[in-house]
């Protein structure tokens, strides 16, 4: 029996209701009683974790506009009606109506439980199919956000799918150009949030004496030039996320202010004594290292550890150089498309230099020079090819592209090591040892 599942009796007859809570009590099945169909509308929302087991005759709303309206919410739920003597073609028609099935009254404590086992059984699967598939999904659509293949981008994916829909702060790591403000995006169109705001706020990118203003908005006159109330951007991210990029650079006197916020859940604007309430996640992102700078009194460690509840690391190019093709390819489709020409071939001169190229911009810069390429010009100037063949050994980069194309054979053929090895036209057991060495099986 899965514990987590629990039975709601839906019966205005405290005896009987008691009744049937203790016979499921002695089986160890767990269970909630209500007196009233709109005590259990306002207990069951989406994906109910359990069944009901309700009374037909009820007092205001009955047992059968319950059903009804259970099943208008969620039609997987399964719904059981007690019914009186001389009701039981009412019932019957009820199970035409989705109902899981029907007790006559009087009816035994093992009828009871014997109902129930059943139809928590099948809720259980229910919501474990329901759960495969909401897991597949984020992973389905994550793979279409978070590109790579490499062990580092699945591990990232996995992780932004498990704290994704929950209330904590996120501190995202990451070299200029790496993508964490669309790893906070993916953190927030994965969370209960999603419908509302997600603000984003440069902090390296603001001059001090706007800061205030910004961040935390202010009131009509409140300083020179403020002509009118201005909503700052913790209040516009309200149900929603607010993401502090580069957030080393805020000043350490409004690393305070937004720890008050964080702490106490309201802000005063500027020039105004009136509390206002907010509830907004915080994703924050640096290129430092906000331990080493906290321990130099650079940041305030109590705000630091406020957002870093959640560490996600996002590694640089460099170093996840199986990933370089991928994305290449992914952004030359896009850049193509939208300057509407077809995509060009690449050429063998062109990956040796992707592959061998450092990235000091990561992904950004990749994608810059995916728009070059698509654009009919060099991917790299002449300069920077030179610059590139130089910052990787001749064979750390055949060792990435061949790792790269092992990847990608093994995906196609499912992990079938003959397919894989008649698709790349090498022997089976040289194929294995290159699986082996670098850890792809």
């Amino acid at each position: 029996m899965n514990t987590e599942l629990t039975v709601l009796i839906v019966e205005d007859d405290p005896h009987v209701l008691l009744g049937c809570q203790q016979a499921l009590a002695l089986e160890d099945i767990h269970s909630q009683g209500v007196g009233s169909a709109e005590e259990a509308l306002a207990l069951v929302g989406d994906n109910f974790a359990g069944i009901v087991i309700s009374d037909i005759r009820l007092p205001g709303i009955d047992g059968l506009e319950l059903l009804k309206r259970l099943k208008e919410r969620d039609r997987t739920l399964p719904v059981v009606l007690i019914t009186g003597h001389g009701d039981v073609s009412m019932a019957v028609g009820a199970m035409r109506d989705g109902a899981y099935d029907f007790m006559e009254k009087p009816f035994s404590p093992e009828r009871l439980v014997d109902v129930a086992r059943r139809a928590l059984e099948q809720r259980g699967l229910a919501r474990e199919v329901w759960s495969l598939r909401r897991q597949l999904a984020e992973r389905d659509s994550l793979e279409g956000k978070i590109i790579g293949r490499s062990a580092a981008m699945q591990n990232l994916r996995a992780l932004i799918a498990n704290v994704a829909d929950t209330s904590a702060n996120v501190l995202i790591e990451g070299e200029t150009g790496t993508g964490k403000e669309l790893v906070a995006r993916c953190l927030h169109d994965f969370s209960r949030r999603h419908a509302s705001q997600f603000v984003a706020l440069n902090c390296g990118g603001l001059p001090e004496n706007l800061f205030e203003s910004e961040i935390f908005g202010h009131e009509a006159n409140a300083f020179t030039g403020a002509g009118k109330r201005r909503i700052g951007k913790i209040e516009h991210a309200h149900n929603g996320t607010l993401f502090l990029d580069e957030v080393e650079s805020m000043p350490i006197n409004l690393q305070i202010k937004l720890l008050r916020v964080l702490q106490e859940r309201t802000l005063e604007r500027l020039g105004s004594n009136q509390s206002v309430a907010v509830d907004c996640r915080v994703i924050a992102a640096t290129k430092s290292d906000l331990d080493e700078l906290s321990k130099a009194s650079q940041f305030r460690s109590d705000l630091y550890y406020r957002l870093n509840v959640v560490t996600l690391e996002l590694p640089p190019l460099r170093e996840r150089r199986e990933d370089i093709l991928q994305l290449f390819e992914h952004f030359l489709q896009l850049s193509s498309l939208r300057f509407d020409r077809e995509p060009p071939q690449l050429d063998p001169q062109t990956m040796s230099a992707l592959m061998s190229h450092d990235w000091p911009g990561n992904v950004r810069e990749l994608r810059n020079v995916a728009e070059r390429y698509a654009l009919g010009l060099p991917a790299f100037k002449k300069s920077g090819l030179t610059a590139a063949s130089q910052s990787l050994g001749f064979s750390e980069a055949v060792e990435a592209f061949e790792k790269n194309l092992l990847t990608e054979a093994l995906q196609r053929s499912g992990g079938n090591l003959s397919q894989a090895s008649h698709e790349l036209g090498m022997a089976k057991t040289t194929l294995f040892d290159k699986v082996k060495k670098y850890g792809l099986g």
